[in-house]
């Protein structure tokens, strides 16, 4: 009797897993045909149609081969990944840039940074990234040519599409639902008319209209076209925090979408679009009435630690917002408008920029004093602030730690991580579960939970014992508006510096 039931349950397990399957399977055979199917309607609507792909957008692995001398600020918590964009009919990518693409694993002539021509669109064809805190599509201009030279901007055009507004098949016309692992269709396009035709394609496909997400290119301030003077582009997924590690390593390594570059045969007459209207940042809620509790915690550290030098390092907002950084024609280091920017630092030194751009457009940044960290057991820096998303500022958040010569960042900590920190330091404090405190060292004691080792000897994946650093934060999306928080209503985090006695520091 008992083997009779073993054989019915495995039985029916199998069933339910060659039933999954099958289903998986059948899923993605039918994303197949409409992908294919929509190429061959806007092909048969007069379109030449070129396939790209996804892939990680590695920058440490970049400035690790030599092919950037940047790591532009990457964000260690997440893995972003990058359209690779076939170049227009006829044209070849660059040679300079198809060392990126070689060297991140992308065959082909594909590349990450591409023109476009004011009639031309390339669209997002696939499904979103499984269940994490955040995920957005986001494009930029990587460089643009101002008089005679190329200055290098990586500066965000416009707002997002992310998880709170992009329409799916779990959120049709963006509304509230389930975002991820969804199917769906986004447009970058400067040209109403283009955008439109895609969209008919899309519906004739199988794809309802409902799940098409339209990014806008405004041509008033961009340069479109193929010409050598013309902007490049580029366009990115972040996705942040996975609910699942092997369903982000599948999500990253095998994205379920494409990229198609769209490229109408004839001519046809513009109808541009407009600026896009954008998503206000604030509430006209802060987090001041905090301003007191977090002095207290700042007093208890210094308390905490008062045999060593404390040296309180200045924070300030980072990375301009894109539109400034266009306008001004400076780098602004890959900033998104779904995000706010602080970091230690004041403007002493510059940012490299890639030495296949001629020009000498730095953006400014760096501490005063500068910093360093040495691996004697009393050298460490404390990292403390508020919790932007205990106080709902605040989708996710995370600090930093980076080399201050190339930007590399080697570790983020998140406000997953904060939990429980500052209670320790004010226990009598209700407020304390909105503040963290956290401990950057070489050595981190046994009882140090809250506390990262900082690697050296590792090259870009670690900071050398005499390499300048900075910390910098993010703070990702507040849900109220579904856009980066306003710098006016948070409390900005802070991180004070600690050194032996006989170092000859001065205490702040």
């Amino acid at each position: 009797m008992k083997n009779y039931l073993v054989v019915i349950l495995l039985a029916v397990l199998f069933t339910m897993i060659t039933g999954t399957a099958l289903a998986q399977n059948e899923t993605a055979q039918n994303e197949t045909n409409e992908s294919e199917a929509f190429q061959q309607a806007l092909e048969q609507d007069g379109f030449t149609v070129q396939e790209g792909e996804l892939a990680y957008f590695d920058l440490l692995r970049l400035l690790e081969e030599g092919v950037l001398p940047s790591a532009y600020g990457n964000n260690p918590t997440t893995k972003y990944l990058i359209y690779f964009v076939p170049p227009a009919p006829g044209y070849e990518v660059e040679e300079r840039i198809s060392q990126i693409t070689s060297t991140l694993g992308v065959s082909g002539n594909l590349t990450p940074f591409w023109n476009l021509r004011p009639d031309e669109a390339v669209v997002f064809v696939g499904r979103t990234p499984p269940e994490c805190r955040y995920f957005s599509y986001d494009n930029f201009i990587m460089h643009r040519t101002i008089g005679d030279e190329r200055r290098w901007l990586f500066a965000n055009i416009a707002d997002t599409v992310n998880n709170l507004v992009i329409k799916t098949e779990g959120t049709p016309d963006g509304e509230p639902g389930n975002p991820f692992n969804q199917t769906t269709v986004i447009i970058i396009t400067a040209d109403k008319g283009i955008d439109q035709s895609i969209r008919d394609a899309a519906q004739s496909a199988g794809y309802s209209d409902n799940i098409i997400n339209t990014q806008v290119l405004p041509s008033v301030m961009l340069n479109m076209g193929l010409e050598n003077d013309s902007d490049t582009f580029a366009s990115f997924v972040r996705p942040a925090l996975f609910n699942d590690t092997q369903a982000e390593e599948n999500y990253i390594n095998n994205t379920p979408a494409t990229v198609f570059r769209i490229t109408p045969n004839n001519t046809t007459e513009l109808d541009p679009y407009d600026y896009p209207e954008l998503r206000v940042r604030g509430t006209g809620q802060t987090e001041f009435d905090l301003m007191d509790d977090l002095e207290e915690l700042r007093i208890a550290i210094l308390e905490e630690y008062n045999a060593s030098n404390a040296t309180e390092l200045p924070t300030s907002q980072a990375v301009p917002v894109g539109s400034d950084a266009i306008q001004r024609g400076i780098n602004g280091v890959g900033p998104t408008n779904d995000a706010a920017y602080l970091w230690s630092a004041n403007q002493t030194a510059s940012s490299p920029t890639p030495p296949f751009f001629d020009t000498s457009q730095y953006y400014p940044f760096l501490q005063d004093p500068e910093i360093t960290l040495g691996n004697d057991t009393n050298e460490f820096i404390i990292v403390y602030g508020v919790n932007h998303v205990a106080t709902g500022k605040a989708t996710y958040s995370n600090f930093a730690i980076y080399g201050a010569d190339t930007w590399n960042g080697v570790r983020a900590i998140t406000d997953a991580d904060f939990s429980g920190s500052a209670e320790e330091y004010l226990p009598d404090n209700p407020n304390a579960k909105y503040l963290y405190v956290y401990k950057l060292a070489r050595n981190c004691g046994e009882d140090d939970q809250y506390c990262y080792e900082v690697p050296y000897g590792q090259g870009a994946r670690g900071i050398e014992l005499d390499q300048p650093l900075f910390i910098g934060w993010r703070l990702y999306m507040e849900n109220t508006t579904k856009t980066g928080p306003a710098y006016s209503e948070i409390v900005y985090d802070r991180a004070i510096k600690f050194d032996p006695m006989n170092s000859g520091n001065m205490s702040s």
